[in-house]
């Protein structure tokens, strides 16, 4: 047993909570499951329950919780695959119930009088990989875990939370917030580990003026083949769907007819059989090669593998060790990152330290936040009347934004639900926006995702690529009444980017500091957007096919950023038009590509604007802000380590190789003014000035 392991259990045995956070294939699984063990051991009648992000996560540890064989142990998996027939027997019969957030969100915690039996003898619960639940998706988590512990007191249990989670910067802040409870950290790791050798792959440079490369598929697909060709077993992550069936079918046509067949793509979309079938074959070592979406990333077993690739940097440090720990587990192995032209691949190749030796970035939630609270208040008054002693373990914003809800009534009992319906239905953990759009398929009536409403009208609007799992769908209409945007699928060699015209006010500033030759500030800004058209644009060059014009209504959301206005020195010589807002602008793009080193979220996550003259500073001011209202912190963290982040987002701009601002340094493909108006030379002059 290692170190991590002992601790784990010695702290579970003296009643506390826990979270363990090491690496991969360090043994967390044993770690978390040996407190389960011993309540099952200890106490026939005692129930668990483990939480997965995942269905492939839970039946992965369902498998290995069955081998164990061990007596009176009765593992089972409740959720959206279980047969309806079966799911009563697991209420009844199972002491290990492997579900996910979502399913005990709706089809548990609203239902908890047919759980009665589990949640009164409820001992432990595990939440695995913890480091995902960050941002909106974590902040609901959050509020998850609160009202299952309301529900597990109200049946006469106190269950121990045992968390684990990828290494990161505040594994003990996130536990904390994700249950609400004082938890223990426990980070040695004394299990061994194999070496594993690194390589960063640059594809070839094949336009330097415009800052082009060769494609990242392409080459990733080169490697696989070349490595499945001597023998080795290779694991390759991509985004999306599309991309790992295209690197799939690229080193299929490298290899002979004997070893393609040995090769196989894995995603979402494939049925639950069609999932086990490759999982078998992964860890059987049937497969010599497999092309993967994130799926896999997680801590899955899938035997002794030799090689990972991971084609573009996932979005944080912690993923791309998850990634690179599915190779060389148990012997030495391979990791490689084939770069993008993302500005963030580009800076890590550019400086290897700066990747190898980062520290994990650190996972933010924030479960108060009034547009996720509010529905879960709602399903806390469904599943049982809200007291104020309800306060203890939902918080006491809980409590204040029950008073202020119409749809709950006060009762000598507590506020309860005057609907008839069930509203945690209504809340979808993915989304921050009660409001959100469904994005349904036409001919199928298939729900597809949703899309926040700030966010839709520039990515659903009529006339749109909107693309899911790495599919193209085109929009045909936009419904604003019933929030509902239909889709069908297009093959087409051209996308969409909407063109936004945006404004920003100063609600209040929270904090401020002089840091990098200007005063910071760090407070809520209220931002109203409005689509006003959108381009057609090649995939191949990226050149304008037509615009179209679109009338949409404005959207204002209230969120957290950050913003500053550089003195006239930081400005001199770049100081006249269109010079100057061209600088601001590439600046602030450049800004929100490097954010993503300091906080657990991706670009797509933020917004930006930037201005000669704001009218409240007066000044030429840049705004860094959070995309979803209210905010989870991601710009907090960007203002305490803003010497840090102004730093490399000049080093960024010093070593692209572009002559005049590539996607791969100041171009943004979220950019509501179409890349219009930047100035890359600028713009480093002004960071520069910044950092000297």
């Amino acid at each position: 047993m290692y170190a991590h392991q002992a601790e784990t259990w010695e702290t579970v045995a003296r009643g506390g909570h826990v979270v363990v956070t090491s690496g991969t294939a360090s043994g967390k699984s044993l770690a978390f499951s040996l407190p389960v063990l011993d309540a099952v051991a200890r106490e026939p009648s005692a129930r668990a329950l483990f939480l997965y992000p995942t269905k492939a996560l839970a039946q992965d540890q369902a498998r290995w919780l069955a081998r164990l064989g061990l007596r009176g142990l009765r593992p089972a998996i409740y959720d959206g695959d279980t047969p309806i027939q079966q799911r009563a027997h697991v209420r009844r019969t199972a002491n290990a119930i492997l579900t996910n957030p979502d399913m005990l969100h709706v089809g548990v915690l609203p239902h908890h009088d047919r759980w009665g039996d589990v949640l009164h003898n409820l001992r432990v619960v595990v939440v695995d990989e913890a480091h995902v639940y960050r941002g909106v998706f974590g902040s609901h988590v959050g509020n998850v875990l609160r009202r299952l512990r309301r529900l597990a007191l109200a049946y006469g249990a106190d269950p121990v939370f045992v968390l684990a989670t990828a290494t990161i910067a505040n594994a003990g802040e996130l536990a904390s917030a994700l249950t609400g409870l004082e938890v223990q950290v426990v980070s040695a790791d004394t299990s061994p580990r194999a070496e594993r050798e690194i390589a960063l792959w640059n594809p070839e440079l094949v336009d330097e003026e415009l800052g082009t490369r060769a494609s990242s598929l392409g080459d990733a697909s080169l490697l696989l083949a070349g490595l499945v060709q001597q023998g080795l077993r290779v694991i390759c992550f991509t985004k999306s769907r599309k991309a790992a069936e295209l690197v799939h079918r690229f080193a299929s046509d490298r290899v002979d007819t004997a070893t393609a067949r040995r090769l196989a793509p894995y995603r979402a979309g494939y049925t639950p059989e069609q999932r086990r079938e490759i999982e078998r074959r992964l860890v059987e070592g049937d497969l010599l090669g497999v092309t993967a979406t994130d799926a896999l990333e997680l801590g899955i077993d899938i035997g002794s593998l030799d090689c990972a690739i991971s084609v573009g940097f996932p979005g944080t440090v912690a993923s791309l060790r998850q990634q690179w720990g599915r190779a060389g587990r148990r012997s030495r192995g391979l990791a490689v990152l084939v770069a993008t032209e993302d500005a963030l691949d580009q800076f890590f190749v550019d400086d290897p330290p700066a990747l190898l030796e980062r520290n994990a970035e650190a996972a933010l939630i924030d479960h108060a936040a009034p547009r996720i609270l509010d529905g879960h208040v709602l399903a806390a008054a469904y599943e049982g009347p809200l007291t104020d002693a309800d306060a203890a373990v939902l918080g006491p914003e809980a409590l204040e934004r029950a008073a202020l809800l119409p749809e709950l009534e006060p009762t000598p009992a507590g506020f309860v639900w005057r609907g008839r319906d069930t509203p945690a239905a209504r809340v979808s953990l993915r989304s921050g926006d009660p409001e959100a759009f469904v994005i349904v398929e036409e001919d199928t009536g298939a729900v597809l995702g949703t899309a926040e409403r700030e966010r839709a009208f520039s990515t659903v609007h009529q006339g749109a690529v909107y693309l899911h799992l790495g599919e193209q769908y085109g929009v045909t209409a936009l419904d604003l009444e019933a929030h509902t945007a239909l889709v069908r699928p297009v093959t087409v060699d051209w996308y969409t980017q909407a063109r936004k015209e945006t404004t920003t006010e100063i609600s209040e500033s929270l904090r401020s500091r002089h840091v990098a030759g200007v005063l910071l500030h760090h407070g809520r800004i209220a931002v109203t957007e409005q689509v006003v058209g959108f381009q057609r644009k090649a995939i191949a060059d990226g050149s304008v096919i037509d615009t179209t014009p679109l009338e949409l209504p404005e959207t204002s959301f209230v969120t957290e950023g950050i913003w500053f206005s550089p003195d006239e020195w930081l400005l001199e010589g770049i100081e006249t038009m269109p010079t100057l807002v061209s600088a601001l602008h590439a600046a602030e793009h450049a800004l929100i590509s490097l954010l993503p080193l300091y906080a657990m979220c991706d670009r797509w996550d933020l917004g930006g604007l930037s201005t000669n003259v704001h009218e409240q500073t007066g000044t030429p001011t840049i705004f860094v802000y959070e995309g979803h209202a209210g905010g989870v912190g991601l710009t907090e963290r960007g203002f305490g380590r803003f010497a840090e982040w102004t730093r490399d987002t000049a080093r960024l701009l010093e070593r692209c190789p572009c002559r005049a601002g590539c996607p791969s340094c100041v171009q943004s493909p979220k950019c509501g003014n179409l890349n219009e108006l930047l100035d890359k030379a600028a713009a480093r002059t002004l960071l520069e000035r910044m950092t000297t």
